[in-house]
């Protein structure tokens, strides 16, 4: 993967630079449409593939999670300050700890926190953040009010998406780390009103499921 992106970089380095250049030479219209459209082509596929190599070389490469107990409390408020494009509501839930690496849950959680703010942050709605405890784990909950899920069937399908530039990787990553921690992600349209309703849930620490 690392070697594909270095051979990549320069590809779309002078697909760009043969663009730039494209203009200054004297030709027909038609000319400089069919051969700029083509460069264009070749760098957005080549970042498209450099996309792919990433997001394949994150799920091919996931460590098994260093667990620990972890307050759950100030980890989730921590994460809800850190996208600036949207404010995130943070509602506190009750005190417990969970069994969990805090890296991998970190980033599970800020792969479906983005993509609730990604939804939401057009519409200028909002995107909450909550727990509650449920069965001997904490089950997390992002509520946005974007435009809702159109393919379901899709959401957990490697390298699917409908973003443009997106990679198709952070939702089956935030599966992924959850699954390995004994836990779960789904990903549901909102009963309640417009928007969608993600859940990530883990297990508790043992003294907390006691």
């Amino acid at each position: 993967g690392h070697e594909l992106n270095n051979s990549l970089a320069p590809i779309k380095s002078m697909a760009s630079t043969l663009e730039r250049l494209c203009e200054r030479v004297e030709a027909d219209e038609e000319w400089h449409e069919d051969v700029q459209g083509g460069l264009a082509l070749i760098g957005s596929r080549a970042q498209a593939l450099s996309r792919f190599m990433t997001g394949y070389t994150a799920l091919a490469r996931l460590p098994p999670p260093d667990l620990r107990s972890v307050e759950l409390g100030p980890l989730l408020e921590r994460l809800s300050l850190l996208d600036q494009r949207l404010p995130v509501q943070f509602r506190p839930g009750p005190a417990c700890q969970v069994e969990a690496d805090p890296d991998q849950l970190e980033q599970a959680l800020i792969n479906l926190l983005k993509n609730a703010v990604d939804a939401t942050a057009v519409s200028g709605g909002r995107v909450s953040l909550s727990w509650q405890l449920l069965d001997g784990a904490a089950e997390i909950e992002i509520l946005d009010e974007g435009p809702g899920l159109s393919q379901t069937e899709n959401l957990f399908v490697p390298f699917f998406t409908t973003k443009p530039g997106g990679s198709g990787i952070g939702l089956v990553l935030a599966r992924q780390i959850a699954e390995a921690h004994g836990g779960w992600v789904n990903l549901v349209n909102r009963d309640d009103g417009q928007g969608c309703r993600a859940v990530l849930g883990v297990p508790l620490a043992v003294a907390e499921g006691d």
